[in-house]
């Protein structure tokens, strides 16, 4: 059986530090064909170190070389047209979060995949950690009723990366991030892109919530263009309401992890998870219990799934997509009006 083509538009610090080390994992089933960034010298190394036959700055020259499946980790603001002409081009997709920018491409993103039959898969590695899927389980097969109120708080080391002081702790040391993928507004830049839409990508998938109305709070620190600190009330479709809250932690800080809690309350029980402290806890009226639970490190971020459910799905293997279209389109949808909302002052209705 023929390798899967392996199609990279954009090769930043995550994509060196992250994705080509885990495609590269799967070399009997995947071969590195074209890469695609801006600066020709780190370029060349990129081809070079993992191998590429294409290497160009233009992407275009990526996609004519063919690909069957495509790696899309450019800057936020060129998610949408480069995920769409890899779509076009027939090729599945492992997109980065934030999905895009604007609701509406993501939505045209998500239709253009399943009219072709392609597979599009979001970079939300938590989704794919086992502790995650059970959780997810005993969302689906228990829950806890209707859901009437929930929670998102989130904190993680991003101060500097979003004040163009430095990079943050996991990035490859040859491959400094783009400071306008991160602190230029009008790319997707801010810690609502960066790291709410990470926080999104697990609580709207554990819950399967969609956000109808956000009235949001925004603040900077270090005279950055994008705001550091973000607060957020959402009013979701099953007339549920939850708060949001996300801030940029200093270097250093707790050994540079993530924290991350997701509570709801439901008619029949409650429900958390905590990234941070690794607690799993469900709760039902009728006396079904699990937890709370502890395991030191099990819920510790790694993006190792979406790479390798991008290669199982385009294989056709039976695994699950933790992480599809669908939800990133839905998580783009809050953190836009978040947005618009934090400069009205006004609650804003999500745009669909």
């Amino acid at each position: 059986m023929a390798k899967l083509r392996l199609g990279v538009i954009g090769a930043g610090s995550w994509t060196v530090a992250s994705h080509l080390p885990n495609f590269a994992k799967r070399r009997d089933d995947v071969e590195f064909v074209g890469v695609s960034r801006k600066g020709p010298e780190l370029l060349q190394k990129i081809k070079d170190d993992w191998g590429f036959q294409v290497a160009s700055e233009d992407y275009r020259d990526v996609i004519d070389a063919g690909m069957d499946i495509c790696l899309v980790a450019s800057p936020h603001g060129l998610h949408y047209e480069h995920a769409k002409a890899a779509l076009d081009a027939g090729a599945h997709v492992l997109c980065e979060k934030p999905f895009t920018v604007q609701p509406g491409h993501a939505w045209d993103l998500v239709r253009t995949a399943d009219e072709k039959g392609l597979h599009l898969v979001i970079s939300y590695g938590w989704n794919y950690l086992p502790w995650m899927r059970e959780a997810k389980q005993l969302m689906d097969e228990h829950g806890i009723g209707e859901i009437e109120q929930s929670s998102i708080a989130m904190s993680s080391v991003t101060r500097e990366l979003l004040a163009n002081l430095g990079a943050y702790p996991q990035s490859a040391p040859e491959a400094i991030p783009e400071q306008a993928t991160w602190t230029d507004p009008k790319n997707g830049g801010g810690y609502a892109q960066a790291q709410l839409s990470h926080a999104l990508g697990c609580a709207l998938w554990l819950t399967g919530l969609r956000g109808e109305a956000v009235f949001a709070l925004m603040k900077a620190v270090l005279d950055a263009p994008v705001e550091h600190h973000d607060a957020a009330v959402i009013q979701y479709d099953n007339g549920s309401i939850g708060t949001m809250a996300g801030g940029s932690n200093h270097v250093g800080a707790i050994d540079n992890r993530h924290e991350l809690e997701v509570r709801a309350i439901g008619s029949e029980g409650e429900f958390m998870i905590d990234l941070f402290r690794d607690e799993l806890w469900l709760y039902r009226t009728d006396g079904f219990e699990v937890g709370p639970r502890k395991e030191p490190g099990a819920l510790v971020y790694n993006c190792d799934g979406p790479p390798n459910a991008l290669v199982d799905l385009a294989l056709g293997k039976d695994v699950q997509n933790c992480s599809p279209g669908e939800l990133g389109a839905r998580a783009v949808e809050i953190t836009d009006a978040a947005y618009r909302s934090a400069r009205s002052g006004k609650l804003e209705s999500v745009s669909r």
